[in-house]
């Protein structure tokens, strides 16, 4: 539709995807202007939910490759026997590469491990191997089994050759012994929530397997921040969903939300984050914000 334009300068276009794109265009020139003020301590979080397909692994290495992008160093360890991480990243995780599963099962040193991913000076990551399938039947009998990966991190976060400003632990789907070693170790649980119908089905089960944790292992874990995903704001569904969520979670939940967006799925196939795909594409500029509001919250929470 045509529309005069007040100023005079001309004949303007109005919209729906006009009216998209030019939300597009200032929400990156208002990233380009942000500046942020990195954590005074490694800030720990693992991804996590039982429910498959609700952008896990996608939210975990692209939340990883924002904050990388606005200057943090940033660590992912790939829990997940499929190694989905990994490839994102580009980091080679063949069944003979040193991986998770060596530090878990037979004590090697994180920093034997951790690789650069190509992507950013500032991203590094602890690759997984098909090996991890078997970790956690083998856990079983090892000693201190729940803490194995808390030890080797810090042991890893001690050096001052290793500083870290975000960890961020990427999950399987379930409830194992490596999803206990990941609550273990980290201080923050983030949990992406999908803007579809049953999106708090098996929530419930998964706080109170952070509470179990925070009773017997770990009483600095807490469930910090939740991430609506593969939002269509076009559905009254999606809508729905997110107020749902906001109404339970009404601190926890983030102001931005990741949209649906090709690009994002088409990155991955490619060895890459969406952010070095196509980092200015909607679900980029999306994760791009999420970094940044998870950073100012938490120097908000340091202030208070």
């Amino acid at each position: 539709m045509k529309q005069s334009d007040d100023s005079g300068s001309g004949v303007t276009f109005d919209s729906p995807i006009a009216r998209e794109l030019a939300d597009l265009s200032a929400r990156r020139r208002a990233l380009e202007e942000v500046a942020v003020e990195m954590p005074t301590q490694t800030r720990v979080f693992t991804v996590s939910n039982q429910k498959g397909g609700v952008g896990k692994t996608t939210t975990a290495v692209n939340l990883a490759a924002a904050l990388a992008g606005v200057g943090a160093r940033v660590l992912v360890i790939d829990l997940d026997p499929q190694g989905n991480a990994s490839t994102a990243l580009g980091v080679p995780h063949t069944a003979d590469t040193p991986s998770v599963y060596d530090v878990l099962i037979d004590e090697f040193p994180l920093a034997d491990i951790v690789q650069q991913s190509p992507e950013s000076e500032n991203l590094f990551c602890a690759p997984s191997t098909i090996h991890l399938a078997g970790a956690e039947i083998e856990l079983v009998s090892q000693v201190a089994r729940e803490h194995r990966l808390r030890t080797a991190l810090d042991d890893y976060l001690a050096s001052d050759d290793h500083r870290m400003d975000f960890v961020i632990i990427d999950c399987p789907p379930s409830l194992g012994l490596l999803t206990i070693n990941a609550f273990t170790a980290a201080s923050e649980v983030l949990i992406p929530i999908q803007c579809e119908y049953y999106a708090l089905e098996g929530l419930s089960q998964l706080l109170g397997s952070v509470r179990m944790i925070q009773r017997h292992l770990n009483t600095g874990l807490h469930v910090s921040t939740i991430m609506l995903t593969m939002y269509d704001g076009r559905t009254r569904l999606a809508q729905q969903v997110a107020e749902e969520v906001r109404a339970h979670f009404p601190k926890e939940v983030l102001r931005t939300v990741i949209p649906r967006s090709v690009r994002v799925s088409e990155a991955p196939s490619f060895g890459q984050t969406v952010i070095a795909y196509d980092g200015q594409s909607a679900g980029a500029v999306a994760y791009r914000e999420a970094a940044v509001e998870i950073i100012q919250r938490g120097t908000k929470e340091k202030e208070s």
